[in-house]
């Protein structure tokens, strides 16, 4: 879990308050942190949902932080889909400003 620290701390949480998520001890997490410990996958999988990851990132595979998704020819591309999920997360505010912003130069 190469990267469980570096998530957490960027989260602004305590090894105890990712252990509450997780339902397991803070102890856990501390041997998580520092490779004395390997969590199932079940729970790799939710680490990696919660800190909206990858897994591969995660455990250290790649560098790329955010998750890979394969679209059909006809879908969106990555780019406009890591875009989405940007807007998603402004304010209602600034999504009503960038929706002004789009209209005008339609």
């Amino acid at each position: 879990m190469i990267r469980l620290k570096e998530l957490r701390e960027a989260k602004h949480m305590s090894q105890q308050a990712v252990a509450d998520v997780f339902h397991v001890t803070q102890q856990t997490i501390f041997k998580y942190e520092h490779a004395l410990a390997e969590p199932d996958l079940d729970v790799i999988l939710h680490m990696a949902d919660f800190f909206d990851t990858s897994v591969d990132y995660l455990i250290g595979y790649t560098d790329v932080p955010f998750r890979y998704e394969v679209y059909p020819k006809d879908s969106i591309t990555q780019s406009e889909q890591r875009v989405l999920e940007y807007y998603r997360r402004l304010s209602p505010k600034v999504q009503t400003l960038v929706q002004a912003l789009a209209d005008e130069n339609q």
